[in-house]
């Protein structure tokens, strides 16, 4: 049987070494690869990946606080999680608890340092 697809986010960042060390000691993200440039890290299995800008490519530019794309972090403690972004530099917003047609869901975020905006949430969405 073929192994299923896996869906993943590159973040484009101005400085992928300073990311690669945000997403691992705010976020307890291990290290996979690192490129100079370009890293692969993984949160609880979940694989991501950062890239330095490239200068003069629009597609590789860092959001810079404004983007489409929100990332969605599941865990069994989206208050820890949120509170150790913000204490390591991101810009949050408290967990609070959201009637869903499956119970409470409780969930919050943050904007990390390189622009890009973070859900994090407890795991009832995911079933």
């Amino acid at each position: 049987m073929p192994t299923p697809p896996v869906i993943s986010v590159m973040l484009i960042v101005p400085d992928a070494d300073a990311a690669v060390a945000w997403y691992r000691a705010a976020l307890g993200a291990t290290e996979l690869w690192n490129l100079g440039g370009v890293a692969g890290l993984e949160i609880g299995g979940a694989p991501f990946f950062v890239h330095q800008v490239t200068p003069g490519n629009a597609a590789e530019s860092s959001p810079d606080g404004v983007t489409s794309v929100r990332v969605e972090l599941f865990a069994d403690d989206p208050d820890g999680i949120v509170a150790r972004a913000v204490a390591a530099g991101a810009t949050g917003s408290a967990v609070v608890d959201h009637e869903m047609p499956w119970g409470t869901h409780r969930q919050g975020g943050f904007t990390d340092p390189f622009g890009h905006r973070w859900s994090v949430g407890d795991r009832s969405p995911l079933g």
